[in-house]
């Protein structure tokens, strides 16, 4: 159901423009029609998946404003609809939950810090030609609204994006959708959110670029000593814990870019190897490891590239088995079974059990 108009607001050309809203069962969506256009304004509510639709009161949805969705804290996953052409500053910003986000192939764009402070995102999909999304908000009865809030979509920060089930992706695409979401979140790059050239080669070798400047960059850059302020002003962390971070994150990317490595040059695919063998168990520092132990011990693609690209060895093995004691116990047949393939060496943990 529409709601009256609630306020009027001059646009400087002394037209008034109406803000409007929609209610539905999990929130209200406000918005404006401008120059024949829809423009999302603002959301309240409690939505964890939401479908926008592609049409209000007959004028397409083109734009999201600027803080449109900020600190929408349940906020798991949204699909943007067929003609959305802008995405305003702040737009998404600080929502915590928001793990995946849809939109459709085509020029999007984006202003500043869109997804400023969205640490669980992990996709930024990007689909092919229209969608079967064709929800219009004159109607927001029975099923349109189900869709529309997400209600038939199943668990919060499920993939699906009111249809059930998702659309079909291309590896490729899958590849892109999670380089593209790196892309804000660890390589602080917005200018490669760049959703008609997202994945082709000219792209990732921009993104590889912004990698390598990340991987060669010091642990230390960036860090403030504490004795820079007062105590009192202090909310920083101290050098080792800062360097520690910096070193996570050049895990995460390193681990990304090989597991999709469409045009990755073989000097970076080493390089990256060599960064993660570096960090592993039983080195001066084990980033490497505390990343698969703590965040991939149920994702047998990482914790199988840890162990081929040789981060397990019969010196660290047993160190391995210790810290990871009864948790993540597929990873753990996993690397038992890995291990009892590789050559013995004379007194590996293998050769202990031998009777």
């Amino acid at each position: 159901m529409i709601d009256k108009q609630t306020k009027h607001k001059d646009n400087g050309s002394g037209e008034s423009m109406a803000e409007k809203q929609f209610v539905t069962e999990n929130g209200t969506i406000c918005y404006k029609i401008e120059r024949e256009e829809a423009i999302i304004i603002g959301f309240w509510g409690f939505a964890a998946n939401l479908s926008l639709p592609w049409q209000i009161e007959g004028y397409p949805v083109t734009a999201i404003q600027r803080k449109a969705f900020l600190s929408q804290k349940n906020l798991c996953s949204i699909r943007l609809p067929e003609g959305i052409r802008e995405v305003g500053d702040w737009a998404f910003s600080y929502c915590d939950s928001l793990a995946e986000i849809s939109f459709p192939k085509g020029e999007v764009r984006f202003g500043k810090a869109v997804f400023k402070g969205c640490g669980s995102l992990e996709r930024i999909a990007v689909r092919e030609g229209a969608g079967q999304n064709r929800i219009e908000a004159g109607d927001l009865g029975g099923e349109n609204r189900r869709k529309l809030t997400g209600m038939s979509m199943g668990e919060p920060g499920g993939r699906n994006f009111g249809e059930g089930k998702p659309e079909t992706e291309s590896k490729e695409a899958d590849s892109c959708a999670e380089l593209l979401a790196a892309s804000v979140t660890m390589l602080d790059a917005p200018y490669l959110l760049d959703l008609a050239g997202a994945g082709s080669k000219e792209w990732l070798a921009q993104w590889d670029i912004r990698l390598l400047s990340i991987l060669r960059a010091a642990d230390s850059e960036g860090y403030i000593s504490q004795s820079v302020y007062g105590e009192e002003d202090y909310i920083g962390t101290d050098l080792e814990e800062f360097t520690s971070e910096k070193r996570k994150v050049k895990v995460r990317l390193s681990f990304l870019r090989l597991l999709h490595a469409r045009s990755l040059s073989p000097s970076l695919k080493e390089e990256l190897e060599q960064y993660l063998r570096s960090l592993t168990k039983s080195r001066s520092t084990e980033e490497t490891w505390q990343i698969i132990r703590q965040e991939h011990g149920s994702h047998r693609e990482y914790y199988s590239l840890f162990a081929e690209l040789g981060c397990i060895t019969n010196d660290n093995f047993q160190e391995i088995l210790e810290d990871m004691g009864e948790e993540s116990p597929e990873m753990k047949a996993f690397f038992l079974k890995y291990m009892g393939e590789q050559p013995r060496e004379a007194g590996s943990f293998f050769e202990s059990l031998e009777l």
